[in-house]
């Protein structure tokens, strides 16, 4: 195991530089852990989601006894649930009283695993997904996300017919602030002195921003559109109603306020609806929590199916989804993004992420700064996840490196997870969907297990011979 960390789990920065590092594990999961509400939609708002995110992650901690470094953000497996949950209602405020309930069921999943994880152990997990299946999986996560993060840096241009960025004046003006925020991240990890190595993200972000900032402000004073990078339309907002508190203060819309007055219009037909739901889903982001934890484990250097034990990190992340999710309506899930940037920085204080958590909490009341990260363009944030998920996914191949590829058990597992995954192999089951990267683990542990048990059966054979 990799535990070449600048601050180990337990280090704790002194305090100006634990805030920098904490607003640099913001900007890393900002944009997905606001993109959730987005794309369901429904009146569901980044403020309150970020403050379920920060809530969750410290229900995490405190279940894995602050040994876990990494940030519980909205998860994306949770969208078709989330949706359906809304679909099936028969008013507004009883979809938000379903988003809680679903939230409940998926974490009751988490809560028996555990119990069974407790009694059993996790010798079994480990047979059942070595290195050979785990490290292809993880390598995936990061390979998944691959297509957002380009589609981010071309944030603002139109494809041919081929699928390619047809590279018109405004999506030049994106690629190049996406390729300016992505080479001053790597220089800065790569070659930056003290500081500046641990803050890559941060410098990285603020450059790209700065320079979309003046392609944007010479974009309105010619009158050219296709240099408007930003849009300061989420600064507008905070002054329509006038200025006044509000503008700077506001409470975020917590879902289970709207949800209390879903109660008079319960039934158990819906009950169901919502089962069905959100279980399955549960049992699928079950694997990926394993594959997180695995990742996060070689990139610190300890075991954390150990110590704190699989056990405390699936009732961390199930608990800390459903506390999430009361405040938040979008159940949480242990973030890529934040491993990424572990590993970039070499940062694994969880003092840090505990401080990400207080932060998110407390921003998502102060109106200005949600709204300064609205305005961030895709485009700089996808500069930044390039890193990011490539990092995710070259952690992956490193945990395959010592596996004998020569061994054709091990050879078959390894290409059948990447080519399914890579290939999008997702499977829509009635409102379930089981995505590429848990069909591409299920179908490894499949391979892994045949191939591994004739081989036993055949080296039996032999010697009985």
């Amino acid at each position: 195991m990799n535990n070449n960390l600048v601050f180990g789990v337990k280090d704790k920065p002194k305090f100006g530089k634990l805030i920098v590092f904490a607003i640099q594990q913001l900007l890393a999961i900002m944009a997905a852990t606001i993109a959730v509400p987005a794309i369901v939609g429904n009146d569901m708002t980044a403020s309150a989601a970020l403050f379920g995110a920060g809530v969750g992650t410290l229900v995490y901690q405190l279940f894995t006894k602050f040994r876990s470094p990494v940030f519980l953000g909205s998860s994306f497996a949770f969208i078709g649930s989330m949706s359906a949950a809304f679909a099936g209602a028969a008013s507004m405020s009883l979809g938000y009283l379903g988003l809680v309930i679903g939230a409940a069921f998926a974490a009751l999943v988490y809560v028996i695993i555990s119990i069974v994880v407790k009694f059993v152990g996790v010798a079994w997990i480990n047979k059942l997904m070595p290195a050979a299946v785990i490290g292809p999986t993880v390598a995936l996560i990061g390979l998944s996300l691959s297509g957002a993060a380009v589609k981010d840096v071309f944030s603002y241009g139109a494809q041919d017919g081929n699928g390619a960025f047809i590279m018109t004046g405004n999506i030049w003006v994106s690629f190049v602030c996406a390729i300016v925020t992505l080479l001053v991240v790597v220089l800065c990890s790569t070659y930056g002195k003290k500081m500046t190595k641990l803050i890559p993200f941060i410098i990285g972000v603020l450059s790209g921003y700065v320079l979309a900032l003046i392609f944007t402000l010479i974009g309105n004073a010619a009158g050219i559109d296709a240099l408007k990078v930003i849009d300061f339309a989420p600064f507008g907002a905070l002054a329509d109603g006038g200025v006044n508190l509000s503008t700077f203060i506001a409470v975020p819309d917590f879902t289970f306020l709207t949800a209390i007055d879903g109660i008079k219009d319960f039934d158990v037909n819906y009950l169901v609806t919502v089962l069905v739901a959100y279980v399955p889903v549960a049992f699928v982001v079950f694997a990926e929590h394993i594959a997180d934890h695995k990742n996060l484990s070689s990139i610190i250097g300890e075991d954390l199916l150990e110590n704190p034990g699989l056990h405390r990190t699936l009732l961390g992340d199930g608990v800390g989804s459903f506390v999430g999710a009361i405040f938040g309506g979008c159940p949480n899930t242990t973030y890529g993004e934040s491993v990424g940037c572990v590993a970039i920085t070499r940062n694994a204080s969880v003092a840090t992420i505990t401080t990400t958590a207080v932060m998110a909490i407390l921003i998502s009341f102060v109106s200005p700064f949600v709204a300064f990260l609205d305005s961030i363009p895709g485009c700089v944030m996808g500069g930044v996840c390039i890193t990011l998920y490539g990092f995710i996914a070259v952690s992956g191949l490193k945990m395959i490196k010592n596996v004998d590829l020569e061994d054709n058990a091990n050879l078959f597992t390894v290409s059948v997870i990447l080519i399914s995954g890579v290939g999008g192999m997702s499977l829509a089951i009635g409102k379930v969907t089981i995505t590429a990267i848990a069909c591409a683990l299920i179908l490894g542990i499949i391979v892994n297990i045949l191939l591994n048990k004739f081989k036993k059966v055949e080296t039996g054979d032999n010697k009985g011979e």
